[in-house]
């Protein structure tokens, strides 16, 4: 028996419906999210053995950051200039952020704590070379 719920006509629509709805919703995240990803290409030795140089990450934010999350910060002695690197901790006059590669590293240590308005964002993704690709925590 055919009723009204279960006939071909009210089942297409109700799919069609629920497929504008889903554009809608991805139409608004991506316009929501386009602006705030940006590229990151790794170029040096001190967040080994994490990220290597050649990485290419991808970077979302910005957002609160967090103690042990990879951010992306404009290097405060040179703004033009992105550095990668690990929240140490967040302080009220900024982030101190440091390098897993202690050595190889220029961070915190060396120019203090990165004002917050200089945070581009956080480490999402690894997207390149494809054998080490992976979501970042």
């Amino acid at each position: 028996m055919v009723t009204r719920r279960n006939h071909p006509t009210h089942r297409a629509r109700r799919v069609r419906k629920r497929a504008a709805w889903w554009l809608t919703v991805a139409a608004a995240l991506g316009t929501w999210a386009r602006p705030r990803l940006q590229r990151v290409v790794v170029t040096g030795d001190s967040m080994q053995p994490a990220f290597r140089p050649g990485d290419r990450l991808l970077v979302a934010g910005p957002w609160p950051p967090r103690p042990g999350q990879v951010v992306a910060v404009r290097d405060p002695r040179v703004p033009e200039r992105l550095l990668v690197k690990r929240v140490h901790h967040v302080e009220s006059g900024g982030l101190d952020v440091r390098g897993d590669n202690p050595p190889a590293s220029t961070d915190s240590r060396h120019f203090g704590p990165v004002p917050r308005e200089l945070l581009v964002g956080r480490v999402v993704h690894r997207y390149a070379p494809l054998h080490r690709r992976a979501w970042m925590p």
